[in-house]
């Protein structure tokens, strides 16, 4: 996004609905190669991380929704810009500029419900931190659905109980979908295999977290 804008003295065309221009989700889709989840392209039908518009490329979708929302760029006229002190800082210092403002965005402006379609809306951001903690600690989601229960059991409280879905399983699945997915994976932090059974058989919920994770986060426990 910054690379076509700056090729293009600070801004580009969107598409008459206001999207990413095809041009430019193409180019973004080539570099799932360089990415780590690129080891799961295989037998997945639908790929959160390449498209061929932007509506069906999540994390390019994301990607521009945080930048607008932290304040880099804007549409106005139908044209995308990146705003002139955000231009000094790439500047200056690189994609690194970008990388505390839209991580500030993500964990308290964004919707983390945005991309799903769930019917009950649980915020996960309230304990963001707590989950990264312990995911970083173990890297079983199973484990952590375990504890976040445990330690916040007003969340079960907040989930409807009127038909036959275990409040275990929806918590389980809103953790999944949108603090390991859609936030962790979606940062680089982590990696998941999407494929929840091989040959008939349930696969453990394990992430393999990456080197960036343990460069952005360090714990310390004071006893």
């Amino acid at each position: 996004i910054l690379e076509e804008a700056m090729a293009n003295e600070g801004s580009f065309k969107a598409t008459s609905k206001g999207n990413l221009p095809v041009k430019l989700v193409k180019q973004a889709s080539e570099l799932l190669p360089e990415f780590s989840v690129a080891q799961f392209k295989h037998n997945i039908s639908i790929s959160e991380f390449a498209g061929s518009n932007e509506d069906k490329f999540n994390a390019l979708h994301y990607t521009r929704v945080l930048a607008e929302i932290s304040g880099i760029i804007y549409r106005r006229s139908g044209r995308y810009h990146v705003k002139k002190e955000a231009q000094k800082q790439y500047q200056a210092q690189g994609l690194q500029a970008f990388f505390k403002p839209m991580l500030e965005a993500a964990i308290s402006k964004y919707n983390w419900g945005y991309l799903d379609s769930f019917e009950y809306d649980i915020d996960l951001r309230t304990f963001w931190l707590f989950m990264l903690w312990r995911i970083q600690s173990h890297n079983s989601v199973d484990q952590l659905v375990e504890e976040v229960m445990i330690a916040f059991p007003d969340l079960l409280l907040a989930l409807p109980t009127d038909d036959n879905f275990p409040l275990k399983r929806k918590v389980s699945l809103l953790i999944e979908s949108r603090f390991i997915e859609r936030f962790l994976q979606f940062w680089g932090f982590i990696i998941i295999d999407p494929r929840c059974y091989v040959n008939g058989d349930p696969i453990a919920r394990v992430v393999q977290v990456q080197p960036l994770l343990k460069q952005a986060f360090q714990f310390t426990i004071n006893t």
